[in-house]
This record gives C-alpha cells, structure tokens and sequence, in this order.
C-alpha cells in the first residue's frame, strides 16, 4: 500500500492511501484545487479515486468535498451523524445524497481490495470516527481530532505498520495564546485535540518494532511549530517507560500546505 499525507493541519486536511487498484482520500478539508494538486503529486487525478472517508463534518475536514463530489461522483463513506451534518451545511452547497455510504465504529468494509475499519474518536462533532485500512498484509491508521485518548484507542492502533496520529498544539502556546478563553478550553477539553505531549503518550504505548514511518498532524497554525511538536513527542517516547528511544523510528511531521512524502508501506 502506498500513503500519503496531502495536507494536514488546523486549515485543512486530504490524506492518500492506496493501493495498485484502489485509491482512497481521507477527507478533502481544501479546496477543489488543491485536492486536485496534491493528487497529481502522486500521480492520480480525482477520475482515480475509489472513495472518499469521512472523518467528521468541520469545515477543514470537508471544504472540497461539494467541489469534488460534483465533478467525479466518488462514493463518499461516513457515519449517519456526519452525513447528515453534511447536508445541512449550505456553504457546500448541492450534494447528491446518494453518494454517500453509511459507516459504523468497528464495523469492517471494503472499498476494492483494501478493507477500512471504522474507530470511535472523543472530539466535539455529530458522530466523529478516525479509519484504519488494511491491505496485503499491512496497516496504516489515521487517527486525528481526539481530544483524549483510552484503552480502547490503544488497542484499536496495534500493530500499525504506518500512523499519522495528531500533535496539536503545545499547551503553553495555547494557554498563553490570542485566542479567546472559551476556544481555549475547548481545545484543551476531552472533546478536544490532542496536545503534543499526549501525542507522545499515546504513541508510547502503540510502538512496536515493526513500525515503518510515524506522521505527526492536524499541527495548529498558531499553538504551534513543527519544530516544536517533533521534539515534544521524541521525549515523551525517550521518557516513557518502554523499551524504545524515539531515535528507533522513523518519525516526521506532516506539512501543512504541500504533500508530504509518499511512502511504500
């Protein structure tokens, strides 16, 4: 299988994953043109894809996806909540409702020969999920937009050959940040995102010697750095009370604004 980090980040988000028959996107959180950009950087154009997976319905998980639906007519899988958040959103404006394909958490599907797998994620939306995709024997997971994560997270990440897993913001950015209080707390709340030390956590107790590349995303453009989130989530691996240093793995951060590396899982 091969993944791709189109754009990741608190302004919008496209992931490729795909195989030599089947082509995915996890959300289109760009506009038209950009999703269309970034497909061509790993040599696909929107006639390509097979499906669209929806995370949930904020606006920079789903701003292209009225563009892109109309002009291709991809099937584009979601769960009932967010489906229905999706036709109440006017800005997307007309969307054929038979596109859409009713997902559940923890209920296997399979789009082509790679099968998709549904998780439950804590964050403020209808009926948020995160996916995770297996194929020829390899799995990858793109888990973003929790606000906290439980047992049941960790089990469902085992195993992942390839993850992109959130690293927000820093939380002394945030707190000593320009945005008001309310939005503040919000993002620090369980409904939330995940801070880059709980990133490093997370991860921490998802590692296995087998792992191939580790994404860092979803940064935010203004409680936090690149820089900063790798380095933060190194020493929560370093420190943790596991058998693993950080420099064990293959550990980078999305880019927010131009695809990142194509990978061959």
């Amino acid at each position: 299988m091969r993944f791709c980090p189109l754009y990741s980040g608190s302004s919008g988000n496209c992931i490729y994953v795909g195989s030599d028959e089947t082509h995915l996107l996890v959300d289109i959180g760009i506009s038209n043109k950009k999703a269309e950009e970034g497909l061509r950087s790993v040599d696909l154009s929107g006639k390509d894809i097979s499906g669209i997976l929806i995370t949930h319905e904020h606006s920079d998980h789903i701003q292209g996806i009225g563009v892109f639906s109309r002009k291709y007519g991809v099937p584009m899988y979601a769960t009932e909540g967010t489906v229905e958040a999706i036709l109440d959103n006017k800005y997307l404006g007309n969307i054929d409702r038979s596109l859409f394909r009713i997902v559940r958490s923890d209920e296997e599907f399979s789009i082509g020969d790679i099968t998709v797998n549904p998780m439950t994620i804590s964050h403020d939306a209808a009926d948020p999920v995160a996916y995770r995709f297996f194929g020829n024997g390899k799995r990858i997971a793109v888990c973003t937009d929790l606000g906290c994560y439980t047992d049941y997270t960790v089990d469902c990440l085992q195993g992942m050959d390839t993850l992109l897993i959130e690293s927000n913001h820093d939380i002394r950015m945030l707190e000593t940040g320009r945005y008001p209080y309310p939005l503040k707390l919000r993002i620090k709340s369980d409904k939330g995102h995940l801070s880059n030390e709980s990133s490093g956590k997370l991860l921490s107790r998802v590692l296995h010697d087998n792992m191939k590349r580790i994404y860092l995303g979803h940064l935010s453009m203004e409680n936090n750095y690149p820089e900063l989130a790798f380095e933060s989530v190194r020493w929560e691996i370093t420190m943790a009370d596991n058998p693993y240093r950080a420099s064990d793995f293959d550990i980078c951060v999305a880019k927010r604004d131009e695809p990142s590396e194509c990978i061959e899982v």
